[in-house]
């Protein structure tokens, strides 16, 4: 059943969780009724959603859809984003959704079946929160849009609304990693100018502190891709003939600990710009083929 109260505003609450993101935290999220990318569970999410403790029972000991959300999503199915869907699940009683391409994925890494699907532009659920896709850092890759407090009613399509709970596609600082097999850069630049374009006045991010200008900062992970990507065929261009050697060309700093990720972006890079045509054909047979090689 839908909320009776108001919709709270955005609370973020980060969880410590076996990630590679700086901070070593995934934030989850509660926004317009919706649990979004419940990583772990602790006690500073359960108090969020009104959960008691350890006990685990509903502040208001109401039955199931009382409590403070009325359903649980993930922006993604990356394992530092779903560890305690499942948990939640049980614990509130809350419907959990999944986006209706990728439902069989969903259940795989969550170990829970979706009670119910969305697309693209639709409500989850009961809750105030439309789904945006979001594809590029992952093919399943999705956002939800939400009015923050003040806002009234649903986030409906084309009506801008003032918030995205935006995953793993931007970040304050930094960069995000796309990066084979599962990235794909086209989808991921796509999926940043339709963000910046569509006017959202706060970014909510799956790591790191919210998002005050979008609008740039969405300009700033597309630039550095970008330069990137110009690196990238610049190695080749100077004679660069296999991953490697692209990798040794395209980045001038110390790899030590990030070295597979860099290999992994490199990749998706030469994807891209393979299939846009601006590579040889004989780069598809340099490229990896089985997921264990990208590492």
């Amino acid at each position: 059943m839908p909320a009776s109260t108001p919709d709270p505003p955005v609370a973020r609450v980060p969880v410590p969780v076996d990630t590679r993101a700086p901070g070593g935290t995934t934030n989850a999220y509660v926004a317009g009724g919706l649990l979004v990318d419940p990583a772990a569970r602790i006690d500073a999410l359960d108090a969020a959603i009104g959960l008691d403790g350890a006990s685990g029972e509903r502040r208001d000991n109401g039955e199931p859809g009382t409590a403070a959300i009325d359903a649980i999503a993930v922006t993604h199915t990356h394992p530092d984003h779903v560890g305690a869907v499942a948990a939640y699940a049980r614990l509130t009683g809350a419907p959990v959704f999944a986006h209706a391409d990728h439902a069989d994925r969903f259940a795989e890494a969550t170990g829970a079946g979706p009670d119910g699907t969305f697309e693209d532009g639709e409500t989850v659920g009961d809750t105030a929160a439309r789904a945006v896709d979001t594809p590029g850092h992952a093919p399943d890759h999705v956002a939800f849009a939400v009015a923050e407090e003040g806002g009234e009613g649903e986030a409906e399509e084309g009506a801008a609304p003032r918030a995205l709970l935006c995953g793993d596609l931007a970040v304050a600082e930094g960069s995000v990693v796309v990066g084979a097999p599962e990235g794909d850069l086209r989808e991921y630049l796509d999926s940043l100018e339709r963000v910046r374009d569509a006017g959202y006045d706060r970014l909510y991010p799956g790591h790191g502190p919210a998002i005050d200008d979008p609008t740039a900062v969405c300009d700033r992970l597309t630039d550095h891709r970008l330069d990137r990507e110009r690196a990238v065929l610049e190695a080749v261009e100077a004679g660069a003939s296999g991953v490697d050697a692209v990798v040794d060309a395209a980045y001038e700093k110390d790899l030590t600990g990030v070295a597979d990720l860099a290999r992994a972006t490199v990749v998706a890079h030469l994807e891209k710009l393979l299939a846009e045509g601006r590579l040889g054909e004989e780069w598809a047979a340099r490229l990896p083929r089985d997921r264990d090689s990208y590492r």
